[in-house]
């Protein structure tokens, strides 16, 4: 059994990430509209009616501005750790709200979620491996550094959403302030290409089949260099970057090749 994943949209202007199979699925983050997300998956073929949860990374807007429309319209829970609950000033009804323990899986049908910490300049920020039948993707976004639980989860990815934000060349010698490009490189805020290429590089297992390149910023980073600098490396890997302005396709992961 496959499982089936999709970025509805990725970047600063709002992410939303689908993983699921052909009963199940959930959404790992919703910050773009209830609309905009029915809209797009419609056009993918996905249903509403399959999801059964959003998991949460952390409290910014873009990555939870859709949520309380979705949460109470389609009556989905909500997997959501306390302080992040209070600082994105949240308000779904209590019923659906939902915690989840880093390292503690959450079992939703056939699927299996697994959060683990990440630096990023939030209050508690996480990212996610959903695993099922022996096919693991995992949704590493909005990530400072390339650390070692990081490099452990990558390297048992049969797919991955993985952050290429920014190009240094292009963040150094842009427009924005010194202080805000310091935010982005210092550790706690977003990962460069060579960041993430350099984990790509050294810790891909032979087996993963796609690697999504995500939340790429609209000024200090170039979506046609990043796939280039990407699938230079002559892997078996297929290469997308994730749209801040449309939903990618969907892509059939499998066990086959372990």
């Amino acid at each position: 059994m496959s499982l089936y994943i999709t970025s509805l949209n990725s970047g600063s202007n709002g992410n939303c990430y689908y993983i699921g199979n052909d009963t199940d699925a959930i959404l790992v983050d919703a910050g773009i509209s209830c609309r905009e997300t029915e809209k797009r998956m419609a056009r993918l073929g996905l249903s509403m009616s399959k999801v059964r949860a959003i998991f949460v990374s952390h409290e910014h807007t873009d990555h939870i501005r859709g949520i309380p429309v979705m949460a109470r319209k389609h009556q989905l829970p909500v997997y959501i750790t306390a302080s992040t609950m209070q600082h994105g000033g949240l308000e779904i009804h209590e019923t659906l709200v939902r915690r989840f323990t880093a390292f503690e899986p959450v079992v939703i049908g056939d699927l299996q979620i697994t959060a683990f910490p990440k630096f990023h300049d939030a209050i508690e920020p996480h990212s996610f491996i959903v695993s099922a039948n022996g096919i693991n993707i995992g949704v590493f976004t909005d990530i400072g550094v390339a650390c070692d639980q990081l490099v452990h989860h990558f390297k048992q990815c049969h797919a991955a959403f993985l952050e290429a934000n920014y190009d240094e060349v292009m963040l150094e010698q842009g427009r924005y302030p010194y202080f805000l490009k310091n935010r982005i490189r210092g550790g706690h805020g977003h990962l460069s290409n060579t960041q993430a290429l350099e984990l790509f590089r050294a810790h891909r297992p032979e087996y993963m089949s796609h690697l999504l390149l995500a939340h790429l910023s609209k000024d200090n980073n170039n979506p046609e260099l990043v796939h280039q600098l990407f699938t230079q490396e002559g892997t078996t890997t297929e290469i997308v970057v994730a749209s801040r302005y449309a939903e990618t396709g969907v892509y059939h992961i499998s066990a086959v090749n372990v």
